[in-house]
């Protein structure tokens, strides 16, 4: 049936007072919520020029309240975890761990293998150096003193692609840029596989160089100390960087006697050669000789186990990946999900493992560009529509409880709740993920209204050009969906 001419004007008169992109509701409430979002929107100069990308649901009907850009792919940032955590809780289950091996091959005859002691990696995030001590003291404790053959590291659990395509280079020596590695080393309990702690404090005299720690005592690491102790009415100024293709470490600045220690955690170069020089340190401190070399290589199928180790769980591994935005444990959930599902463990076959699953979660992969697991790249893209449903359908999940629990929870200072939300909307009740890359920031998950009702939201900031004001921006539209 056409419309007539009048009907026509009407319509195109109303079009011109709603803002583009959003979509006007019926019920009362929910239009007083779409005025006050559109309001904050319009007038908010921080956007002028950028993107805001919103969809808000209810918790209990998956009834979308408000939208604008709502079917728009937007960079995610961090908020592709939320896709990553969820298919991997889907995909391997809450109980599942990695695991560590030494195997070895050869004959023993009394304290000696006449043979090779492999360590074989399985993609554990969570190895500690004290894992590796307590493995060595188990081959101590079978009798083996000295090892005729080689030390081998073995990484082909994984392939050996060791960074995610659209990592940039300015980011590869940075704790959140750390390379990918079946075997890899933790330096403590955040778990940042693959990165060293760096610790520098100042000399006692004006002129002294900085004192530098580092985390591990290794023979892979170089530093190169250019920093100055100054005088204590100076500033500080520091730089620790490392050199591309390499583990020299740059130490660059100054520091104020009686300075703070400055800490920074410093991806290496080869996590796998590095795990291996720390594990050869183990053995040393066991009495344990080998008279090969270390190097990285495959085990043989016929080794034996001699100990093993196994990870926590994937629902306490959520914890510190979520909570402290890990990226290096979503792209190893990434690259373990693609080993178990399909037998190889590469960033293509696991996002195809991503991109199969997330159907089964409420959300069309059709409409997305997934580039990795952690949100890193900003060619990944992602609709607000499309997490606020992955946010929708999740709660029907068995798993559930530990993918909420994982979420940061605002106001709470303690690092394993609160998160990358402890310093953030103290007064309200949100449970949600955050990102951050250059340019882009980014809120997803839950909050509860003055009502006790429970509301999904998505907010994706893009293209702006101070991220930490776009946090704010992002409080604010949390509050006026809180006070709802």
């Amino acid at each position: 049936m056409r419309k007539s001419g009048i009907h026509i004007l009407v319509f195109s008169i109303l079009a011109a007072f709603l803002p583009p992109s959003s979509h006007s509701y019926a019920n009362e409430s929910d239009q007083s919520l779409q005025a006050e979002i559109n309001q904050l929107l319009e007038e908010e100069p921080l956007l002028k020029g950028g993107l805001a990308g919103i969809s808000i649901r209810s918790a209990n009907t998956g009834e979308i309240l408000y939208e604008h850009n709502g079917d728009i792919r937007m960079r995610p940032a961090s908020n592709m975890k939320l896709l990553t955590s969820a298919v991997a809780l889907s995909v391997l289950g809450e109980e599942y761990q990695f695991k560590t091996e030494i195997r070895i091959e050869g004959k023993r005859k009394g304290n000696i293998l006449k043979g090779n002691l492999y360590v074989k990696g399985f993609g554990d995030p969570t190895l500690l150096r004290e894992d590796l001590n307590q493995m060595t003291k188990h081959i101590a404790n079978s009798g083996i003193s000295i090892i005729e053959g080689d030390l081998i590291g073995d990484d082909s659990w994984f392939d050996d692609v060791r960074l995610s395509p659209d990592l940039i280079w300015s980011d590869e020596y940075a704790y959140y840029g750390s390379q990918i590695s079946a075997l890899t080393v933790s330096p403590n309990k955040d778990f940042d596989s693959g990165t060293i702690l760096v610790e520098v404090s100042p000399g006692l005299e004006v002129g002294d160089p900085a004192q530098i720690q580092l985390s591990h005592k290794t023979n892979d690491i170089h530093i190169i100390n250019q920093a100055v102790t100054i005088s204590s009415d100076g500033e500080t100024e520091l730089t620790i960087d490392r050199k591309h293709g390499s583990n020299t470490i740059i130490v660059k600045g100054f520091l104020p006697i009686g300075a703070k220690i400055e800490k920074e955690w410093i991806a290496v170069w080869e996590p796998t050669q590095f795990a291996l020089d720390l594990f050869k340190q183990e053995l040393a401190k066991q009495g344990i000789k080998f008279l090969g070399t270390a190097k990285v290589g495959e085990t043989p199928k016929d080794a034996h186990i001699l100990t093993s180790h196994l990870s926590i769980s994937l629902s306490e591994l959520l914890i510190p990946f979520m909570k402290l935005s890990n990226n290096g444990h979503a792209e190893i959930l990434v690259k373990e999900m693609g080993k178990i599902r399909k037998g190889e463990g590469s960033w293509e076959k696991g996002l195809a493992v991503l991109n199969e699953q997330l159907p089964k979660l409420g959300v069309n992969p059709n409409a997305l560009v997934i580039r990795d697991g952690s949100g890193v790249s900003h060619v990944n893209l992602i609709p607000a529509n499309e997490i606020s449903n992955l946010l929708f359908h999740v709660q029907k999940e068995k798993w559930f409880p530990s993918f909420l629990k994982s979420l940061p929870v605002a106001g709470n200072s303690d690092r394993m709740i609160g998160g990358s939300l402890r310093k953030r909307m103290k007064s309200l009740n949100v449970k949600a993920k955050t990102g951050t890359i250059t340019t882009v920031t980014s809120l997803s998950g839950y909050v509860e209204t003055k009502k006790e009702e429970t509301l999904i939201f998505s907010i994706l900031l893009n293209n702006l050009l101070n991220e930490e004001k776009g946090k704010e921006i992002e409080d604010k539209i949390v509050e006026i969906i809180a006070n709802h």
